[in-house]
């Protein structure tokens, strides 16, 4: 029996603020505004789409684990400019996500990691897939797996 599940971008709201503030409030905040000069290469967290050459985006470290739990966890990210959230369907894979090698992994109730594994990005349905079965699992986080940067949360739909 196949999961349905449902992946979340993280909201604008969250980088509001700190996309307000001057380059050097943002160097005292650990963050910095880059021009993509690569596509792919940059990766937005709210909008799940890649970035385009000569596009700006904020990077940034952002705790996306924030949890008691030995597992909480921070790192960098990249936000768009003019990111917009995604909005994605029920079992719906963003583009972004197809092309890359990812690390996904699964968490129970107390915010423990109870599964994970490394996947092409064209099989992540199937890695969720296999993930959710386990019936421990409450949500999972997809990272990038070479640099290890988080990309987005799935849960069950």
């Amino acid at each position: 029996m196949t999961i349905k599940f449902l992946i979340k971008a993280l909201t604008k709201d969250n980088f509001h603020e700190l996309m307000l503030k001057e380059d050097e409030e943002l160097k005292v905040s650990h963050a910095v505004w880059l021009t993509v000069d690569a596509d792919p290469g940059y990766p937005c967290r709210v909008s799940l789409s890649d970035a385009k050459i000569g596009e700006r985006v904020l990077a940034l470290s952002f705790c996306h684990h924030n949890v008691d739990s030995p597992y909480r966890a921070s790192g960098p990210i990249f936000v768009r400019e003019k990111a917009q959230m995604a909005k994605l369907d029920i079992n719906e894979v963003p583009e972004m996500l197809r092309h890359r090698l990812l690390s996904v992994r699964s968490y129970n109730s107390g915010n423990l990691m109870v599964g994970a594994e490394v996947v092409h990005g064209k099989e992540l349905k199937s890695a969720i897939d296999r993930q959710f079965q386990n019936s421990d699992v409450e949500y999972i986080h997809i990272h990038n797996a070479n640099p290890g940067c988080f990309n987005c949360s799935v849960y069950r739909a």
